[in-house]
Order: C-alpha cells, then structure tokens, then sequence
C-alpha cells in the first residue's frame, strides 16, 4: 500500500482538452504567445505584434470577454479573432454567501472538471483564496480537501481565472469592460463604480485553495507572471501569499522564480505527529523543511515566513509544544509569523478543536517569546468555505439538487 506523501504526487502534465470548437482560448497565456498565435493565424510579425499587445490589454485591464467590445481594432478584424479564438472564463456552478461576508463559488472547467474558489472580505482588504488543482492528493488528515482524489492540475488560464472571475464579481473592471455579471450573484456588483456591494475591493490573492501548488509549479508560476504583470493585472507581489504543505525542492525556486509571500502549513513541531496529519513529512522532514525556510530567496523582517498552524485538541496544541514551536523558529533565526488556526469541523474528521482558552495560551506562550502569532478569525464556516473545509460542493449534492439549482440559475437569468 503506498503511503501518502512518500511519492511525489505529480499528474502527468497534459494539455487541457481541445475546445470542440477548434478556437484557442486566450486566457492565461503571455504576450509573447498570444503574438505567435496571431502569427500562426496569418498576421504579420508587425501586426500580430500590435494586436496582442491591444487584446492583452483588453483582457487584463479591461476584463472584456467579447473581441466587440475591443473598440481600438478595427471592426473588420473583430470577426476574424473571435472565429479563431476565445475569451474564456471557468463555468460558476454555483455561488454561495455566508453569513460573514465570505463568498463561495464551485467553478467548473471546460473539460467538466470542479473546483472551489473563496473570497473574504475583512475591513481593509479583501482576500482570494484560489485553487491550483483539481482535487488534492497529500492526505493531510485534518484537511477536508485531502480526502478527494487529484484530478488534474489546473492551467494558467485556469487559475488567472479564478482572479478575473472575482474581479467580475465584484465590479472592479472599467464599466466599459464589465460583462453581463447577473449569473455571478444577485448582490455581488454594485452598480456606482469599482467598488463591490459592501466596499471592499480584492486587494489579495492567496494560493490556499483546492491542491498544492508547488506540486503545479510551472502553471502556478505562469498565472501569477499574469496576476504581476504591470501590463496584465497589475497586482504586487507583496500581495501575493503561495502555501505549501512542504515541497522542499521547489520552494527555493518559488522564491527566485514567482517571488511572492511563502506560507507554510507547519501544525505540528515533531516528528510523529507531523507525519501523522501532514504525511509529506515522511519525505522531506521537519529539520529540511525549516532550512528551506531560511534559505528562501529575499527573506527578511520586512518579509517574513508565515507558519500556518491548526489547532487540534489533545494532538498538538499543549504548552511544550507552543515552546518548541518557538524553539525550532529561533534555531533556524526565521523571520516569521504564527497563523493559529482554530480546526475546522467537517462530516468524518477525526480530530476536535482546540478549546479557545487553550488556543489562547498558546498565542500568549509564542507572543511572550517576540514571534506574532494571532489567532485567525474562522470565516465561511457555514458554506464549508473555511481553511481545510474546501471540497467540491457538488459531491455533497445529490443530483436532483444540482439540476434545481441550475434551473433556479436559468429562470433568473430569464
């Protein structure tokens, strides 16, 4: 029986499947592609050059999703791109709001593949989680997501994706640009500007949802080329925070190669229980990963390694473990942040949360010690949107449910 987290769990990298259509979606690829496409479709160099440099322009500033609405090329040459190619965006399946302000949408790819995306509003920013893969395959045993099977990765058109669906949502594209958004949420666009209905703006990106995305580098990293890019959306990598479970080998590269904020789900401080909930630690251990922690590129006070830590009563959560936590993060002179976690329940967990009182301790012990470890506030909780809860909503639905919600979806539509 293989156990998890001892082979790297990486799908054989594929291309999505073709659009029965024959058109090339034009979502998640660079400039420089989308010029050799123009290329290849007939243009000469100096046009094609031109065009992607407008169509980049208009998908990524502007946020269109019909070549019409691209109104500095001619109307001649509208026709001929939309014949050959398409502005894609991945099918909402379904979008849920909590009570906290949290949003939920089950996404669905071209090839009928779901996924979850979450956004989380706070008083001065507003965070999306995006996912980088279908599924996920390192067993961590608090994890919800953990216990679904992977899929597939996700492409760069389908992860840059995920940010321009939140940016559809909540109205932050020029008016001119804005698509009919009526599928995407009764209350989601507000209709006096770029703010969204409660004023808050996406001014975050995580990569924290569905999959490990060091185990999806190469897409992960060319969709957040995308995200960074002054000519694309424009996004500064200071806001951008990558989560892994411990892909040691990839980790220096994340940092030379994306150079983004790195976070790490760390929850336990030894050996045994570290393999026990995050069973990639039975490859690359505690000692190698926290090394890798200090080794990655452009870490300083100014920024800091994140550790994510879930709370789970009787396993990891007592005062020695607080102090070794300490420990380890002085040992290796990390620079770094405690995120605790309060554990969120799901259908088959096997473990309880932390009292908040032993939660508290915990913070004051790594506080008292000059290392910020504040307690995140659970979000999302009651649309299964909260850390470790994300798993694709439709394998908790029985079909019937599904398809009265599609019609529901329809009918609004009109």
């Amino acid at each position: 029986m293989q156990i998890p987290g001892i082979i790297d769990p990486i799908p054989t990298p594929r291309d999505i499947t073709p659009r029965e259509d024959g058109r090339v979606d034009l979502i998640g690829l660079p400039k420089q592609r989308i010029t050799e496409l123009f290329e290849a479709a007939g243009l000469d160099p100096k046009a094609a050059k031109l065009r992607a440099k407008q169509v980049f322009h208009w998908l990524y500033h502007r946020g269109v999703m019909d070549f019409e609405a691209m109104t500095d090329i001619a109307k001649t040459m509208r026709p001929w791109l939309g014949t050959r190619f398409v502005i894609g965006r991945p099918e909402i399946v379904l979008s849920q709001h909590s009570s906290d302000g949290t949003r939920k949408w089950l996404l669905k790819t071209a090839d009928g593949h779901e996924f979850e995306m979450v956004f989380i509003p706070d008083a001065d920013r507003g965070t999306l989680c995006v996912s980088s893969q279908v599924g996920c395959t390192l067993n961590c045993r608090f994890c919800h997501t953990g216990t679904m099977r992977l899929v597939r990765n996700l492409t760069p058109g389908e992860i840059v994706g995920q940010v321009m669906l939140a940016r559809d949502a909540l109205g932050e594209w020029p008016r001119a640009g804005q698509a009919d958004l009526s599928a995407l949420g009764d209350d989601l666009v507000d209709d006096e500007g770029g703010y969204s209905a409660d004023g808050r703006l996406l001014t975050n990106i995580v990569m924290m949802g569905m999959g490990e995305p060091l185990y999806n580098f190469d897409n992960v990293r060319d969709a957040l080329k995308l995200v960074m890019d002054g000519d694309g959306l424009a996004l500064s990598k200071r806001r951008i925070t990558l989560s892994t479970s411990g892909v040691v080998p990839m980790m220096a590269r994340a940092g030379e190669e994306i150079g983004v904020n790195l976070a790490v789900s760390l929850h336990a401080v030894s050996k045994d229980v570290r393999d026990e909930i995050v069973p990639i630690n039975r490859k690359y251990g505690l000692e190698e990963l926290l090394q890798a922690c200090a080794d990655y590129p452009g870490l300083s006070n100014a920024r800091r390694i994140t550790f994510e830590y879930v709370m789970l009563k009787d396993k990891n959560d007592s005062d020695q473990d607080a102090r070794e936590l300490v420990r380890l993060i002085k040992q290796y002179k990390l620079p770094a942040k405690v995120n605790l976690i309060p554990f969120n329940p799901w259908p088959g967990a096997i473990y309880e949360c932390s009292s908040p009182e032993r939660i508290r301790r915990f913070s004051e012990i790594v506080f008292e010690a000059g290392i910020s470890a504040p307690v995140r506030t659970p979000r999302g909780r009651d649309i299964d949107a909260a850390c470790g809860q994300l798993k694709t909503a439709a394998q908790k639905m029985s079909r019937a449910e599904l398809d009265r919600l599609a019609d529901e979806k329809q009918a609004a539509l009109g």
